[in-house]
């Protein structure tokens, strides 16, 4: 079952009520119901020279576990199944290794689903700031999947015990990979879990120890044991990052989020220009200070009309009525950029249109 599968079938499962509590022994039971279906759809496409091919070949570290071999078998049911499009002879026993393994697959979904109260508590235990508890859910149903797929009915153990740990594993896992800016590799993370649980257990024993004692520990070489350990750690601002004559600290690569950004600056330096320009061609000097005193254009501080009134000797209404003619004026965008470009006839006509309406007033 591919995780995609897996993660809608975990949504849809999620609502439909209280998971089914198995006893030990049909926990037993349905283990080994799933290893006879297993073994149905084995016989059903051994001797195929598509399945020989997948389930005869030489497996590499990862798949010499039950669950490399169920996953073998997987792909071999679905190369019969393939190769019976084209071979006519191939149908019936595709026919019987689908209908086997669809039966295997729906009994080890309802024995790792027996155990969702397990991802349930364990999420509660483990949510924080990296992921919250329903992303956790989900990635304790891969765990359950996965102790479904390994569980071994006649070690004596119960399934819920040995889901636990592979639950467990699956949410820390997780959040190793979600809660640091870098992604780091699958046996990365682990290699750093098992360096702290040997700092832990020299810690509590007493005994004193080095980075290459942790390493020994662990299995790597001093070297990796120093990158792994220093993940996470803070580092100087100072600290060189490239070789060479020269090396160039860190903080030469941060940006300053409050310096002034050069487009920015400069398109505010051009509106800027082009506002001053607009000034001394349109407005007359009267209105040049209304609004330069009125909105602080000089010293940042805004004034009331009666405040402009008394520096000018004026009433209040008539600064208003200053203050409005010359906002009008800038109002005409078209006017404002052709006086930019030298366009005296724009000023013109719109002189005559206002003389216009005077004269109809």
């Amino acid at each position: 079952m591919s995780l995609l599968s897996l993660r809608a079938s975990a949504t849809s499962s999620e609502g439909s009520g209280p998971s089914e509590r198995l006893t030990a022994e049909e926990e037993k039971q349905m283990a080994r119901e799933i290893r006879r279906c297993e073994q149905a759809a084995r016989e059903a496409v051994a001797g195929l020279e598509e399945a020989d091919e997948i389930l005869m070949r030489r497996p590499d570290r990862a798949e010499r576990t039950r669950a490399g071999a169920v996953d073998r078998l997987e792909e071999a049911v679905q190369a019969v199944v393939k190769a019976a499009k084209d071979n006519p002879e191939y149908r019936e026993w595709a026919r019987q290794a689908q209908a086997a393994w669809a039966e295997a697959e729906n009994l080890r979904w309802r024995l790792a689903m027996s155990g969702r109260r397990i991802a349930h508590g364990e999420a509660r235990k483990l949510a924080g700031p990296f992921m919250d508890e329903e992303d956790l859910v989900q990635e304790g149903y891969i765990g359950l999947l996965r102790a479904a797929k390994r569980f071994d009915p006649d070690r004596g153990i119960r399934f819920s015990t040995y889901a636990r740990w592979w639950v467990r594993a699956q949410m820390t896992r997780a959040i190793d990979h979600t809660g640091r800016p870098v992604r780091l590799p699958g046996c990365a993370v682990e290699q750093t879990r098992n360096l702290r649980k040997a700092m832990k257990r020299f810690d509590s024993m007493g005994v004193e120890y080095t980075i290459q004692d942790l390493a020994q520990e662990v299995g790597i070489d001093k070297e990796r044991a120093e990158l792994l350990l220093s993940q996470g750690n803070t580092i100087s601002l100072e600290q060189p990052v490239d070789d060479g004559p020269r090396p160039r600290p860190l903080d030469r690569f941060l940006s300053d989020e409050e310096a002034p950004q050069p487009d920015s600056e400069a398109i505010s330096t051009q509106e800027l220009s082009r506002m001053q320009h607009a000034f001394e061609s349109l407005l007359t000097d009267r209105q040049r200070f209304v609004l330069t005193r009125r909105y602080g254009l000089d010293d940042g501080e805004f004034r009331t009309l009666s405040e402009v009134g008394k520096e000018m000797g004026l009433s209040r209404e008539r600064v208003r009525q200053i203050e409005r003619e010359a906002l009008n004026r800038l109002r005409d965008l078209s006017g404002i950029r052709q006086s930019l470009d030298g366009d005296e006839p724009a000023t013109k006509k719109k002189k005559k249109r206002g003389s216009k309406r005077r004269a109809g007033a």
